[in-house]
């Protein structure tokens, strides 16, 4: 049986299509491209049963991976993440049925894991030997480190504000890092000047179709999780926002598959108060966000002013009959710790951000009690030592 069905890739804007087997970029129009698998042939030979018993990571859904053979998978792991009942949270929000998708367990401490292993191990496969990127820290991190593994030599650029341990994982790989002061598109200007100079490969968000592959594979477990009956609702930090939409570009191809039915869960777009481009665009009706000027907020990873894949996010809203929301610095940091407390779970700023919107959510009535409602943790709390105040009793020096 073939490693991967994948068939070429395909503009969503003007529909023009593009080989699998070439190094791509974006389509001719600007358009990020996506990567279409070859469904109708594989649902007669893959069944969902055919997945019991495959190893415990992502890749147990390489069919509909873009890496053709299994030599080129540069995997530690990754994927296959705890979807964790958050009852006594739940209770305390106003939920029957509140669950957690916890992705600080992947390697490298965030989600970001996930789509770097795919995008890696594609641009390996295509011959790539360096490549460049901006990122608000979890990303570069994580693509400096299975960079490292791929013998692919990295180029991150960062915000002076990331967090810390995120410029050290990219140091320690060997991985080339550059520090700017200002935001996330600040880097990427940094960024596509190294690349015109150098010619390094575009690794940027949605600039390269394969990170969103390895994003989608949430959406493949958490129906798998959920034994293929899905949830009502799933919440998502938004920032570029690859995540939610390659959720929702697995919950299209398992349809197509036969794998699942019915309504297709509301997908929720949350964003923090300082930068919340997606929600604007998403209250206006509109297909498109504008940029939103002196962004700022300690969820740093979803302090995106505008995301190349914006339209892709309000579409995957639209079409779901989701909605985009958000939520206060204070809101969020007061989830975090309910979280902590209450469940012995450290989760990051912007996975506390969903737990935030779904009580913001239900107490709106958007959300119902009974209602099944996934929450995304995108990372280890850890990773943001200086988002949390501490309190401790000074008992002194001990003499002997």
């Amino acid at each position: 049986m073939r490693y991967s069905y994948i068939h070429n890739l395909e503009c969503p804007k003007c529909n023009k299509y593009y080989s699998a087997k070439e190094i791509q970029q974006l389509c001719s129009c600007g358009s990020p491209l996506l990567a279409r698998y070859e469904l109708d042939k594989l649902k007669h030979v893959l069944s969902k049963e055919d997945l019991k018993g495959r190893e415990n990571s992502l890749w147990r859904y390489h069919e509909v991976l873009p890496v053709l053979s299994e030599e080129n998978v540069k995997t530690l792991g990754e994927g296959m993440t705890p979807l964790l009942q958050i009852n006594e949270a739940g209770e305390k929000l106003g939920f029957q049925h509140l669950y957690l998708k916890d992705e600080g367990l992947v390697p490298t401490g965030s989600f970001k894991a996930r789509g770097a292993a795919v995008g890696v191990s594609k641009a390996a496969e295509l011959g790539v030997k360096e490549l460049a990127m901006p990122t608000n820290g979890n990303a570069g991190a994580a693509w400096s480190l299975y960079s490292a593994k791929a013998g692919i030599r990295a180029h991150v650029v960062m915000p002076l504000d990331a967090p810390e341990i995120t410029r050290k994982e990219v140091s320690v790989s060997g991985g080339e890092l550059y520090l700017v002061d200002g935001v996330i598109s600040d880097a990427g200007k940094i960024t596509a000047q190294l690349i015109k100079d150098n010619g390094y490969f575009d690794a940027s968000t949605l600039k390269e179709p394969y990170r969103i592959e390895g994003k989608k594979t949430m959406g493949y477990e958490i129906a798998e999780q959920f034994g293929w009956e899905l949830p009502d609702v799933i919440l998502y930090p938004t920032g570029g926002g690859v995540g939610l939409i390659g959720i929702y570009k697995a919950l299209l191809e398992m349809q197509e598959l036969g794998w699942i039915s019915g309504r297709l869960p509301r997908l929720v777009a949350v964003q923090a108060e300082g930068c919340a481009p997606i929600v604007k665009a998403y209250l206006e009706g509109e297909e498109e966000s504008d940029f939103w000027d002196n962004s700022e907020t300690k969820a740093f990873g979803i302090n995106v002013p505008k995301a190349l894949g914006d339209f892709l996010v309000l579409q995957s809203i639209y079409e779901t009959n989701g909605c985009a929301v958000a939520v206060s610095e204070e809101d969020l940091t007061k989830a975090q710790q309910l979280v902590a407390k209450s469940e012995g779970l450290f989760i990051c700023p912007e996975g506390a951000a969903t737990i935030a919107a779904a009580e913001k959510l239900r107490e709106s009535g958007w959300l119902g009690k009974k209602e099944k409602v996934v929450c995304l943790n995108t990372g280890v709390g850890i990773k943001y030592p200086d988002t949390v105040e501490y309190t401790a009793k000074y008992m002194g020096k001990i003499h002997s």
